[in-house]
């Protein structure tokens, strides 16, 4: 029988929120991937994100990143599925994965830089999230 306790000890270590992948990016912790479709990514996407739509990655992410290799998953926001289905797709490979809760829309919600076709471009971080944004 499950507890809670295990229940979120499990879901620890299977999520990330936008501010630890923020830091954890910077340290060079994981290979962030973005699973959201090509007009998406074009639209705006996480600086230094790989984009890796979740229909590929079975076949692609073994030649494009290293075996063994962090990796955190992310999609639009609560309202899409991508990233959990991308995060499965990597589980089955045997990559250690996480998936990043909120997707960009968090991340933008932050106030965190997103890349658009126009250069690194970032708003004001919504005040129902500012108490979380770095300094």
């Amino acid at each position: 029988m499950t507890t809670p306790f295990d229940f979120f000890r499990s879901k620890l270590q299977y999520e990330i929120d936008v501010m630890d992948v923020a830091a954890g990016l910077h340290a060079g912790e994981f290979v962030l991937v973005d699973t959201r479709r090509r007009a998406s990514w074009d639209h705006a996407h996480i600086p230094g994100a790989l984009h890796l739509p979740s229909t590929e990655i079975t076949a692609a992410a073994p030649h494009l990143i290293p075996r063994g290799s962090s990796v955190v998953v992310y999609s639009w926001g609560p309202g899409c599925n991508g990233s959990t289905v991308g995060a499965l797709a990597f589980a089955e490979l045997d990559y250690p994965v996480r998936e990043m809760i909120g997707g960009i829309e968090y991340w933008i919600r932050n106030g965190l830089p997103v890349e658009t076709a126009d250069g690194l471009v970032s708003r004001e971080a919504d005040p129902l999230v500012r108490a979380h944004s770095l300094p």
